[in-house]
């Protein structure tokens, strides 16, 4: 399998897109291949958990990550389109606080973003709606769930809003903190 792999403009948040095979019959993809990940990304990591979440027009949803328990996640949009984040939390880092932002949609279903351990993730729905999936690396623990407000001035996210208006948010997004106030990764 050839996997391609484009560096985004936050180091660490990978695209992968696997090879995809296509005819008049439609097409084939091999869209998780563990050597392959391993090989592209460097990480010795296994996947215990796949998600999927099914989002309408204008649903924003993050900034949201675990500190203990923290997951890595491969996302990808299988219907629909979304304007993808993460953001560097590991204060070691000398990213720390930058975003970097990459576009899915279903027209090109075999591009996948790697968001690594020590970033907070989230999206915004593009489309009518959108099927979104991600494999994460540890389970989901609510009791370690973090949520950074989406348009905090400190990290300066240039959502994709013009067109969609005031975004939806949960009750717990909306209620997120700005990262100076945020518990983060050493």
């Amino acid at each position: 399998m050839s996997l391609k792999v484009t560096q985004t403009t936050l180091p660490g948040m990978l695209i992968l897109e696997p090879e995809l095979y296509g005819d008049a019959r439609g097409f084939f993809l091999e869209s998780y291949n563990e050597h392959d990940f391993r090989e592209a990304t460097g990480a010795e990591l296994a996947f215990v958990q796949d998600n999927h979440s099914r989002s309408a027009r204008g649903v924003l949803r993050g900034l949201h990550y675990q500190i203990k328990k923290a997951q890595g996640k491969l996302v990808r949009v299988v219907r629909g389109r979304v304007f993808d984040i993460g953001v560097d939390l590991r204060r070691s880092s000398p990213n720390f606080g930058r975003w970097g932002g990459v576009e899915l949609d279903e027209d090109a279903p075999q591009r996948m973003v790697w968001i690594p351990p020590g970033f907070a993730h989230g999206f915004v729905v593009l489309s009518e709606s959108a099927d979104f999936l991600y494999k994460a690396t540890d389970y989901y623990a609510p009791e370690h769930d973090h949520s950074i407000l989406w348009n905090d001035p400190d990290i300066g996210i240039e959502w994709p809003l013009q067109e969609l208006g005031e975004p939806l948010l949960s009750a717990k997004d909306k209620a997120g903190v700005r990262l100076k106030d945020a518990e983060v990764y050493d």
